[in-house]
């Protein structure tokens, strides 16, 4: 469905953010992109969703495709128009407009008619907006922000998903009703999804396959439960020693000298 190989991502045309970087996402299933802050994940977000532009970004190298079609040099909306839609980190909501008005410029490509089955679809999955539908989204909780944000997207029927740490300030609680509707709009509705999440262990926990990024550069991959027990991953994304026990911060930072990927 998405494939991306030996992708280049170049910023001022001096910074390389991402380097040859490949990874593949099949119809109906949920992927996780881990990594540290700056590792390039929502870089490589922006890069299929055509937006490097208003940073002076380009990809420089490679190729990304969605069902068979190449992308580079496609325009946003038309990316969005061929069933690719991103949750961008923060929200980004439009914080003077009502909660009804941020869901209908998401459904700014589709007809009046499925504009309103995507109000309809969006009410349902997240019930505690119905009320909110008049209320200005800049007075919203964050967790209610997010699932406008995630509604938003919903509304142009999208065939992919990407999200860019969607649980990000969260409290725990509505970070497993966010991973409980991640879950649920891919093996009830059919939406692929493509995660970046610092929560490594609730990200991996509901994917399929996972892909770690370093520097720039897919250092690891594999199905989701493999990596859950890799030792390499336990010890730096989960905070695990030998035998299961805990690590504190600074034993983790010590350790991350030691990563077998990088040598």
């Amino acid at each position: 469905m998405l494939n991306l190989t030996n992708v280049q991502i170049v910023y001022d045309n001096t910074i390389e953010a991402v380097r040859e970087a490949s990874l593949s996402l099949a119809s109906g299933r949920i992927v996780a992109l881990l990594g540290a802050n700056g590792a390039g994940k929502s870089t490589t977000l922006k890069a299929i969703s055509g937006v490097l532009y208003p940073e002076d970004g380009e990809v420089k190298g490679g190729d990304i495709s969605f069902e068979g079609r190449p992308l580079r040099g496609m325009t946003p909306d038309r990316i969005v128009r061929a069933g690719i839609v991103m949750v961008p980190e923060g929200r980004r909501l439009f914080d003077q407009l009502t909660v009804e008005e941020n869901l209908l410029m998401g459904g700014y490509t589709r007809s009046l008619a499925e504009s309103r089955r995507g109000l309809a679809r969006v009410y349902d999955m997240f019930p505690r907006l119905t009320a909110k539908r008049a209320t200005v989204s800049g007075y919203l909780s964050g967790g209610e922000q997010q699932m406008v944000a995630i509604g938003r997207a919903l509304m142009s029927s999208p065939k992919l998903l990407m999200l860019d740490e969607p649980t990000l300030g969260l409290a725990p609680q509505i970070c497993e009703e966010i991973f409980g509707i991640v879950t649920r709009l891919c093996r009830q509705e059919g939406v692929s999804i493509l995660l970046v999440e610092q929560n490594a262990q609730m990200a991996l926990s509901v994917a399929d396959d996972g892909y770690i990024m370093e520097n720039g550069r897919i250092v690891l991959d594999g199905p989701a439960p493999a990596l859950l027990r890799n030792e390499d991953v336990r010890e730096f994304y989960l905070g695990f020693g030998e035998g299961g026990s805990r690590k504190n911060m600074r034993e983790v930072k010590h350790y991350k000298r030691r990563k077998r990927w990088l040598s």
